[in-house]
C-alpha cells in the first residue's frame, strides 16, 4: 500500500506521510491502521481520529504475560490512554494482534525468501529507490502467485 525509508531513529514522524501515500495510492483513506509502539504519539492518534481511521497503535512495549508497571509509567495524553484501554479491552481478539499475521511476515519473507540482508547502494536517495524496488518485487511476486 505504501512504503517509506528514513534515517530517523524514531518512527513517530512517519505515520502521517504513510497515511498520505496510502490515500494517494488508493484514492481514499484506509479503514483501519495498525502500528507498533514506535508510532505512538498524541499527534498520530489525533491524525487517525481526524481522518476517521480506526487505529490500533501499541502504546508501549510489554513482555508476554507481564503486567504494566503503573508506578513508573510516564504521564500520557488522554488520547494515548484511550488507545491503551482500547487495545486492552479487546484482549486476544484485538485487531492489533493481526499485525503478527499480516505485517510482520512480510519483513521475514523479504529477508529470507528474497535474500535481502543489506542495502547494496549508498546514499539516502539511492537506498530509498532500492527499498522501493524490493517492495515492488515482493508485491509483484505475491500478485503473480495469487492468480
Amino acid at each position: 500500500m505504501a512504503h517509506g525509508l528514513t534515517q530517523s531513529t524514531s518512527d513517530q514522524d512517519q505515520l502521517v506521510p504513510l497515511l498520505g501515500a496510502i490515500r494517494t495510492g488508493l484514492g481514499k483513506n484506509p479503514e483501519e491502521v495498525s502500528a507498533d509502539a514506535g508510532y505512538c504519539s498524541q499527534a498520530n492518534i489525533h491524525a487517525l481520529v481526524r481522518r476517521r481511521i480506526a487505529g490500533y497503535i501499541a502504546t508501549g512495549r510489554q513482555k508476554h504475560g507481564a503486567k504494566a508497571a503503573v508506578a513508573k509509567r510516564k504521564r500520557r495524553s488522554a488520547l494515548v490512554e484511550r488507545m491503551s484501554r482500547k487495545l486492552k479491552r479487546a484482549g486476544w481478539r484485538s485487531r492489533y494482534r493481526l499485525r503478527k499475521q499480516i505485517v510482520e511476515p512480510v519483513f521475514g519473507q523479504i529477508k529470507q525468501a528474497r535474500g535481502f540482508r543489506q542495502f547494496l547502494l549508498r546514499g539516502i536517495e539511492k537506498v530509498k529507490a532500492e527499498w522501493a524496488l524490493i517492495c515492488t518485487a515482493h508485491n509483484l511476486t505475491k500478485l503473480a502467485r495469487a492468480t
